[in-house]
């Protein structure tokens, strides 16, 4: 039976996020996180059934750290509701996101491994969704341009922006990358 203790288990998915980034997921192993987290032999399988659930705990693990925290969702609220501040939000967004780096590799990383383990890609298609519907509800009760297939649109363009930052960055410049956000906005989103 897996342990109980919320802080060790959450330091444990951390560790597994920085194997995953690092070492990819055939180097995601139990003991691999054990040492990433400077614990004993055996802490890692005492919290874990086994390797599926380490990996399914890992991915949701990503998206709760991939959250905004609250002072970025009320400065977004009171932001003005027009494209050149949806531009803003989405330059910011893409930072965010790019500035948790071994969360993102580490996902990447699930996403491959969720082509061979059908749970793991369960979970991910309902959290991936689940985020899709809930960025399109939030866009739609911020008053901000543009409509639910611009939201999906931005979300797939500025997945690969960030995906190309982390594993190629000198293919653009910061500038260029906030050009590319700008533009994309202009393009995708109509003003209404």
């Amino acid at each position: 039976m897996a342990r109980r203790n919320d802080e060790r288990r959450v330091a444990l998915t951390d560790a597994a996020l920085e194997v995953l980034a690092r070492d990819g997921a055939r180097g995601l192993t139990f003991r691999a996180v054990d040492k990433e987290a400077a614990v004993p032999p055996g802490t890692t399988s005492n919290y874990f059934l086994n390797r599926d659930d380490l990996l399914t705990q890992s991915g949701a693990r990503v998206y709760e750290r991939l959250q905004p925290d609250e002072a970025t969702i009320a400065r977004q609220r009171e932001a003005s509701r027009d494209r050149e501040t949806y531009a803003a939000l989405m330059r910011e967004l893409v930072t965010r996101v790019s500035s948790f780096r071994t969360g993102y590799l580490a996902l990447l990383e699930l996403r491959l491994e969720s082509t061979r383990r059908p749970a793991l890609r369960a979970l991910l298609t309902d959290r991936v969704r689940a985020d899709v519907e809930a960025n399109i509800a939030y866009h739609e009760a911020s008053g901000l341009p543009g409509d639910a297939m611009a939201v999906k649109l931005l979300i797939l363009t500025l997945n690969w922006l960030i995906v190309e930052q982390l594993t190629l960055p000198d293919v653009f410049s910061e500038e260029e990358r906030e050009e590319l956000v700008t533009a994309a906005v202009e393009r995708i989103v109509r003003e209404e």
